[in-house]
């Protein structure tokens, strides 16, 4: 295959649209086919806009936009593409429709071509099963929207022939996109990350752990997240999310981990799905989010906080976020009219204040997972008095850190997250699905974390996951917290989930 090989878009949606306009501007010359010929016409006049626009605001010189705008031409025929050198699919998510399209493509495109499917849950093999050659069909899955996307996931079916990875990282790589090669299993990586990330997240609100606000920011802070999981839920659409995710939760014979939750069914039905329909988990005007306001933290009522060391690196990290309050006391146990913080790792306040013989009237529980660097989520137990929560909310106030109250709960809302991450990647990686650096990849790239759940699981420490997915497992008695034995080795043995040195917190 040439370095500039001819490709062929089937689908002017706006995945079609995106993948014309950036295949042109990379230098391939670009044929768009659609069955509703009217589609092709106006894809290839928007194309043309976005690129001219695009020459406008300097991102592109004025040359290369003319050039990339005369490299694409729209084709009345599907047989119009027997010239291309490589063929994109990217029409609905149908299986039926995927396979009669392949099959017809494979009755006439030249032995040597590349067929390509940008599905993003069918069954890759299902699909090559339609063709006489389904040695020359394999996955291209694109995140989307692919004007912010930076990755794809190259599936590799059973039948594929492992000499077309090659020309597709470099078609790729021509896009601007980087590439990992995946197995062609349901969810791929991507999906089956994400899905799982955002059913964890879901069952925090069926649970009513918190409002999606009060998540969404413990969420964003511990873990870096560009956006919080309900914000990005609002995004995708949650009518998409719960359908990819009861489908994945089919295909992979109900893994505990993907299981739906009622509530979201609910908010489906009653159309609450989000950006699009102008109220999701936030209500949107003029497309944008309308947060709910914040009570100010009164930082009059103060106490002495006595913070418990029964995880001395947690202990640590809450005396760093507190240190200017001048409100900490030392000692063996707590003076009286103290405030005791606790930090525990998959248990709830309630369970910690009561193994550690705590008054849980006066115990407050806070979330040391990470550093506290902007916002502390604080969890009292049922038996909690208010003035408790409200004194440490105080400390932390005065310290320039914001606060988010819980209830109680096993494992936080930042635990259970990065937990559920690294659990699904380390499935992900014992069943080869993709290398641990390319799961990495992908799952920092979808979630916009600044790294993957594998360098999650290496930065929190190996043994501190298993004791942490233990621990949610015994207060939970749910399979989802099950530990993955690839990950239970690991630890055991000290060694890294990725390529980073394992950690101890």
């Amino acid at each position: 295959m040439s370095d500039k090989p001819t490709i062929a878009v089937v689908g002017a949606g706006a995945l079609g649209r995106a993948l014309v306009q950036r295949a042109a501007a990379a230098g391939h010359g670009v044929l768009l086919f659609d069955i509703k010929a009217a589609e092709v016409e106006q894809a290839v006049q928007a194309v043309g806009t976005d690129l001219r626009r695009a020459a406008d605001t300097g991102e592109l010189a004025p040359a290369v936009a003319d050039a990339a705008i005369a490299r694409i031409r729209g084709v009345p025929k599907l047989d119009a593409l027997a010239v291309a050198d490589f063929v994109v699919e990217a029409v609905a998510e149908d299986l039926e429709v995927k396979k009669a399209l392949f099959a017809t493509l494979d009755s006439f495109v030249r032995e040597e071509v590349i067929l390509a499917t940008t599905t993003a849950a069918l069954s890759v093999a299902a699909i090559a099963a339609a063709c006489r050659r389904p040695e020359r069909v394999a996955g291209l899955h694109v995140l989307t929207p692919l004007a912010g996307a930076r990755l794809v996931e190259i599936v590799r079916a059973p039948r594929t022939d492992p000499g077309l990875l090659p020309h597709l990282t470099a078609f790729a790589d021509s896009l601007g996109l980087a590439a990992i090669v995946v197995e062609d299993v349901p969810g791929f990586v991507v999906d089956h990350a994400v899905r799982g990330f955002l059913a964890e997240a879901l069952r925090l609100y069926d649970e009513r752990v918190a409002a999606p606000a009060v998540l969404d920011a413990a969420a964003r802070a511990a873990l870096g997240l560009r956006a919080g999981p309900f914000e990005l839920a609002d995004t995708i659409g949650l009518d998409a999310v719960w359908k990819v995710q009861r489908a994945l939760y089919t295909q992979l014979y109900h893994e505990p981990r993907l299981r739906p939750v009622p509530s979201a069914a609910a908010r489906v039905s009653a159309g609450l799905n989000g950006r699009k329909a102008g109220q999701g988990f936030y209500r949107y005007v003029n497309n944008q989010p309308v947060l709910p306001e914040r009570e100010p933290v009164s930082t009059g009522l103060r106490r002495p906080l006595w913070i418990s060391t029964a995880r001395p690196a947690f202990a640590k990290r809450v005396v760093t976020a507190l240190r200017g309050s001048g409100d900490l006391v030392a000692g063996a146990a707590p003076p009286p009219g103290a405030v005791v913080l606790v930090t525990p790792l998959g248990q709830d306040a309630t369970t910690a204040a009561v193994a550690e013989k705590r008054d849980p009237a006066w115990t407050v529980a806070v979330d040391a997972l990470f550093p506290i660097e902007r916002h502390a989520t604080l969890m009292p137990t049922p038996a909690t008095h208010p003035d408790a929560v409200a004194a440490v909310a105080a400390s932390f106030a005065a310290c320039g850190r914001d606060t988010a109250v819980i209830d109680d709960s096993p494992g936080f809302v930042a635990q259970r997250l990065a937990f559920m991450l690294v659990a699904i990647a380390a499935d992900l990686a014992a069943r080869a699905v993709a290398e641990p650096a390319a799961i990495d990849l992908a799952v920092a790239s979808a979630l916009g974390l600044p790294q993957g759940p594998l360098a999650l699981g290496d930065r929190i420490g190996p043994r501190v996951v298993v004791e942490g997915l233990e621990r949610l497992r015994v207060a939970s008695a749910d399979p989802r917290w099950r530990v993955p034995p690839w990950l239970a080795r690991r630890a055991q043995l000290g060694l890294a989930l990725s390529s980073a040195p394992p950690q101890v917190l």
